[in-house]
């Protein structure tokens, strides 16, 4: 985005491989911003006539800027990223433009997808292509969606035949595939060398591609033959063939798979990368741990939101765009509040006669939706990694009821006694314990049903399962404590 010199991108290139803990450079840098802001308000109250307030102030930013430009180009392009995330989206712009220009391309490769849009709209034209001449094939194919057509059109121009065919099949993937996630830049080698060749052509490389741990074998169509681990290459006598020493006894994936299920085989398997093929067998790609780590902390990030009813956005986004991601399920929120309250009214007389009810009903309904929040977040959890299947859903949801039934059982024996000390009734105590264990059981089978039956169409698991949770666990926790409380003390 700057003009750079060549001792200043020395330095900074030194500095940026030190790395700097990212949340005390926020910090840094929200002080910088409060104390430019401070000054600014200052000169700005110095007399119209002074002749001098425009020169000082001209001054005073272009010294707030140098130490801005400093502060930010020493870090590394991930806490770059960060610090943009962390900014609201005036302060974050202005940071943006200090940002040297040959960091551009790793920055926009590791903001989240709500940033980099607000990023991109400030570069011209000539920086975005600039930005994205040296990325990969598939860094490009994960930038696209965002970029302007005529931008896209002109960094396709400067692409080889390969690289556009690799774009082009890379942007053919859905974006929660393996396919949307896999590299091309690989090490291949073929199966009838000799090691001492292998190696005499890594040396003629200037680099290995990130996270290489081994080399693929393959024939002359590309068809995958066996993997050559890099510390069977250093250790084997180099006069052997690759044949002799490559293991025939790998993990593949196919480009359809989900992401999250190469995740889990990573997890599984301790993999650093694995190789990606298509239906015939040849190779088109890898996936390495660092792709894998992305799709996790997302995974993770989304579940989250998703069980309170959210998706993801700018934490300083306008404020229509934030009542519009969250109105929908608080508004659903209010209905289910609103049932339950409607459950409590059918029993007014019930409560009118024994007012200590008002009090203890809130518990039963608290109780069986933290209980439901349990079971709920550990079949979330299953789901995910693959854990949970037709053959055992059903001994998993028994398995719940019967933990929950002693967990309850064992809770409702302290609730009843607290019913009894307040109320000096045992009449309630009891009612108290039966509402208290059958509410808890609504609760553990809501938490198993709603994530099974949202897989089971096709749909996330945690969407909303939290607002659906209570509106169970409080409606009918509420319509089984007053039910009892009617039928055994009225």
């Amino acid at each position: 985005m700057t003009e750079d010199h060549p001792h200043e991108v020395e330095d900074a290139v030194a500095r940026r491989l030190d790395p700097e803990d990212a949340q005390l450079a926020l910090a840094r840098v929200q002080d910088q911003l409060r104390r430019h802001a401070l000054v600014e308000h200052l000169v700005h109250k110095q007399e119209d006539g002074d002749e001098r307030a425009p020169l000082i102030e001209g001054m005073l930013q272009r010294q707030h800027e140098n130490e801005l430009r400093a502060l930010v180009n020493s870090l590394h392009p991930a806490d770059i990223a960060f610090i943009l995330e962390s900014l609201p989206k005036e302060d974050r712009q202005m940071i943006w433009q200090l940002v040297r220009a040959e960091f551009d391309a790793d920055v926009l490769l590791e903001v989240a997808d709500w940033v980099r849009q607000s990023l991109i709209e400030t570069m011209d034209r000539a920086d975005l292509v600039a930005a994205t001449e040296n990325m990969d094939a598939d860094e490009i194919a994960d930038l696209i969606a965002n970029l302007p057509p005529d931008v896209v059109a002109e960094v396709q121009k400067g692409l080889t035949p390969k690289e556009r065919a690799q774009l082009i099949e890379a942007m053919g993937y859905p974006e929660d595939s393996v396919g949307g996630i896999m590299d091309f830049e690989m090490v291949r080698v073929r199966d009838d060398v000799s090691l001492e060749v292998v190696l005499r052509y890594l040396r003629r490389q200037e680099a290995l591609p990130d996270h290489t741990d081994q080399i693929f074998v393959v024939d002359r169509t590309d068809k995958l033959l066996g993997t050559l681990s890099l510390s069977a290459l250093l250790v084997s006598d180099p006069d052997a063939t690759v044949r002799d020493v490559m293991s025939t006894d790998y993990l593949t994936l196919d480009p359809m798979d989900a992401d999250a299920e190469a995740a889990q085989a990573f997890e599984r398997y301790d993999l650093v990368s694995a190789p990606v093929i298509d239906r015939r067998g040849r190779l088109i790609g890898r996936v390495t741990i660092a792709d894998v780590v992305d799709v996790i902390r997302e995974d993770s990030d989304e579940q989250a939101l998703s069980r309170a009813g959210m998706q993801e956005e700018d934490i300083f986004a306008p404020v229509v765009r934030g009542i519009r991601n969250r109105a929908p399920w608080l508004l659903l929120n209010l209905c289910t509040a609103g049932t339950a309250a409607f459950v409590a009214s059918r029993f007014e007389d019930t409560v009118s006669h024994i007012v200590v009810l008002a009090f203890l009903m809130s518990i039963v309904a608290g109780i069986g939706g933290n209980s439901g929040n349990q079971t709920m977040t550990l079949i979330i959890r299953a789901l995910a990694v693959g854990r949970v299947t037709s053959q055992n859903a059903w001994q998993l949801i028994k398995r719940e009821l019967v933990v929950t039934l002693l967990v309850g059982t064992m809770g409702s024996v302290a609730a009843g006694g607290f019913a009894w000390w307040i109320s000096g009734s045992v009449p309630v105590a009891l009612v108290m314990m039966a509402a208290m264990i059958g509410n808890m059981l609504v609760g553990a089978m809501v938490g198993v049903m709603v994530p099974m039956v949202r897989s089971r169409l096709g749909k996330d698991p945690a969407m909303g399962s939290s607002v659906l949770l209570t509106f169970a666990t409080d409606s009918l926790g509420f319509f089984i404590f007053l039910g009892l409380a009617t039928i055994f003390l009225i």
